[in-house]
């Protein structure tokens, strides 16, 4: 990747809607070869994906939380089941895998504490390679 590539990306990052001739103004191509650059880019994967940002408050999600979740074993139909159990869920936005304390970390988003509660109830809690799980609430986001 070359300067130019990198301004591609910057400015699809802002905007993935911007219009071709639009971007290529702004990184300073002519719009067929930008059109190339974009496309070479998804090409590669570099580009996965085209997405839509959406304001969680305004759809009625007010409520996130860093959950810390430890499992009982390590064995692979555990992890399987789990992983396959936590891609199901809409509340969940985000699981990562890390090194630490914690086996993963979760970042769930759901209408309020009441709605969290059962959440961990009906549906954390009840994936049987979960131990235990430490939540931390997310006060506010500083950058997404």
């Amino acid at each position: 990747m070359d300067p130019v590539d990198k301004r591609i990306l910057a400015a699809l990052t802002q905007d993935s809607r911007i219009s071709n001739a639009d971007l290529a103004d702004r990184v300073g191509l002519s719009p067929s070869s930008c059109w190339r650059r974009v496309k070479a880019l998804e090409e590669h994967g570099i580009i996965r994906n085209y997405t839509v940002a959406l304001d969680d408050v305004k759809q009625g999600l007010g409520f996130g939380a860093m959950v810390h979740v430890h499992l009982t074993r390590h064995d692979p139909d555990q992890l399987d089941a789990f992983i396959r159990a936590v891609q199901d869920r809409p509340e969940i936005r985000a699981c990562y895998a890390t090194t630490g304390q914690a086996d993963y970390h979760l970042h769930v988003v759901c209408a309020d504490i009441e709605d969290y509660n059962i959440f961990l109830e009906r549906v954390l809690f009840r994936i049987p390679a979960v131990a235990s799980a430490q939540t931390n609430v997310i006060l506010r986001t500083i950058k997404t």
